[in-house]
């Protein structure tokens, strides 16, 4: 009697755990910027439904179909706000429908782990610029590739000076904050010590205060190296407008006017570049320019003499100085292009062989 008892209870247990073994877990995703939840689900169903409340508590589908794999990551969240899900399955013969909720936040931890990669390149391209810097410092010499746009800077203040005179100097429609006004201002420090030593006039129009007070500092410090302070003229050197067609259309009436014999367009510049370059051509002046717009420099090309082509506005400074920790800098940033390369081909390689492991841990894993 006890063992049909037993039986008995066995088919019931059998008949009803198909309901009791469905059930959603949510809990958020682990090392990543807090906008993703892991979602796992247990059931004896074939299908399910997945949906997720909205702002309104209407429920939202974000996905239907097989039961296998049990699991879902629901992605592009926002970070510390509660999300409810629902989970819809049909269990048993009758087709039983079961309904079962669960909510969960999604947190942002203090490091993205998907992001590791990220981390391990940063690291070993710094360690490559300390190094490089470094060996400069030792005494290194590091070759740099030639580039014709600086090398024509004795050719224009010669020019200039044969001439009696004045080289414009327009460093940009950008203010200080951006890196190619930083550049262009250093490539001005190196401009101002030979038009200093040959007494040539420098005129520098600028467009923002702050880029007027740094060229003017750097236009200084160039004329006491040389030992020359009594020749720098702070008024050449002077605040022209903010408005960037007005302060475009001022250039070009002193090009017309003072007829300078070189320019010098180095910096951030936009719809204004070939304006000012047909101008200066117009005038029959040497022209060079330099920009890390890519669209701009077709016009920079056409119009000038010599043009400094993306990243080689960034290299004028250590190519002109040679200073140790400029040049470090300079082959550190070579090393880290040659480090992409590599990785490139590596992925390429392991990707055709069928190891998908390197690009996943590249790409981050979802």
């Amino acid at each position: 009697m006890k063992g049909l008892l037993l039986i008995f209870a066995l088919l019931v247990f059998s008949v009803g755990s198909p309901a009791n073994t469905t059930a959603l877990k949510v809990q958020d995703t682990p090392w990543d910027d807090g906008k993703a939840l892991d979602i796992t689900w247990t059931t004896s169903a074939d299908s399910i439904i997945l949906q997720k409340a909205d702002s309104l508590g209407v429920w939202q589908t974000i996905f239907s179909g097989p039961a296998i794999p049990a699991k879902y990551s629901d992605r592009d969240l926002v970070p510390n706000k509660q999300y409810t899900y629902l989970l819809v399955a049909s269990v048993g013969a009758d087709s039983d429908t079961i309904r079962v909720t669960a909510s969960a936040k999604p947190t942002e931890q203090w490091f993205y782990l998907h992001k590791l990669s990220f981390l391990i390149i940063l690291l070993v391209v710094s360690m490559a610029i300390l190094f490089y810097i470094q060996l400069a410092r030792m005494g290194k010499d590091f070759y740099i590739r030639r580039i014709s746009g600086l090398d024509s800077m004795e050719e224009a203040v010669g020019r200039a000076t044969e001439k009696g005179k004045p080289i414009l100097f327009v460093p940009g429609i950008g203010d200080l904050d951006d890196i190619q006004t930083i550049a262009s201002l250093t490539i001005l420090s190196q401009l101002a010590q030979r038009s200093a030593e040959y007494d040539t006039e420098l005129i520098v129009p600028c467009r923002f205060s702050m880029v007027l007070s740094a060229a003017r500092e750097v236009v200084k410090e160039a004329y006491l190296k040389v030992g020359k302070p009594d020749t720098y003229k702070e008024e050449r050197i002077f605040y022209l407008t903010d408005d960037q067609f007005g302060y475009v259309a001022g250039i070009d009436g002193m090009m017309v006017r003072e007829q300078p014999a070189a320019n010098f367009f180095l910096g951030s510049f936009y719809a204004e570049s070939l304006i000012l370059a047909e101008t200066g051509f117009s005038t029959g002046a040497i022209q060079t320019s330099g920009t890390a717009q890519a669209s701009q420099l077709p016009f920079f090309v056409v119009s000038c003499d010599y043009t400094l082509i993306g990243e080689e506005l960034f290299a004028a400074s250590a190519y002109l100085s040679r200073d140790p920790q400029q040049l470090g800098s300079l082959k550190g940033h070579d090393f880290g292009k040659l480090l992409t390369i590599v990785l490139i081909l590596i992925g390429v390689l392991t990707e055709i062989i069928g190891w998908h492991w390197f690009k996943a841990f590249f790409e981050g894993v979802q």
